[in-house]
């Protein structure tokens, strides 16, 4: 294969910026660590996937410490099916340093619906887990199967009964137009 036909996970050149722009485009990634796969927010910066959570009211990241390995799926923002995959070494950042604080300052602008607004880095700072996820090697082909999973045990529910009310409302609603 000749350098205009190889595949990302033989160019690593071609390989680390097919991550890299699939991980500024989506918001949303799915790691991999030694507990089950999880789907986290993430921003993207100075080549790496930082992450927040393990505290209050903030994404669980179990099964990612310090110094392992994780295994990284980008998804498309607009399709969902799977971009690319690649292995990433994960570092816990320290709260205050340099790298926590430019980290933060990415994360910050990707939170949504923090319930304390502009106090919410110092709560990360004291009670949460700030993490780089930077990519080792090259990017990974697919994998033949689908790697479709039951979904995780969850409390959250959309389905709920239909309040009495409602069909007399949504009846009266036509009426008027």
């Amino acid at each position: 294969m000749n350098d205009a036909t190889a595949r990302p996970a033989e160019d690593p050149l071609l390989g680390r910026a097919l991550v890299e722009e699939a991980a500024k485009k989506s918001g949303l990634i799915w790691v991999r660590g030694s507990g089950p796969d999880r789907a986290l927010w993430h921003a993207w910066h100075d080549g790496a996937a930082h992450v927040v959570g393990d505290g209050p009211g903030e994404q669980p990241l179990p099964g990612l410490a310090d110094g392992s390995t994780a295994e990284v799926t980008v998804r498309s923002k607009d399709k969902g099916g799977r971009l690319v995959s690649w292995t990433a070494e994960v570092t816990e950042l320290t709260p205050g340093s340099e790298a926590w604080e430019a980290a933060v300052g990415e994360l910050k602008g990707k939170r949504l619906n923090a319930p304390d607004g502009e106090r919410m880095t110092e709560r990360w700072g004291r009670e949460c887990r700030v993490l780089r996820l930077e990519p080792r090697g090259s990017s990974t082909d697919h994998p033949a199967d689908s790697l479709a999973a039951v979904p995780l045990p969850t409390p959250a529910t959309t389905r709920r009964p239909v309040p009495a009310a409602l069909p007399r409302l949504l009846r009266r609603g036509r009426k008027r137009h």
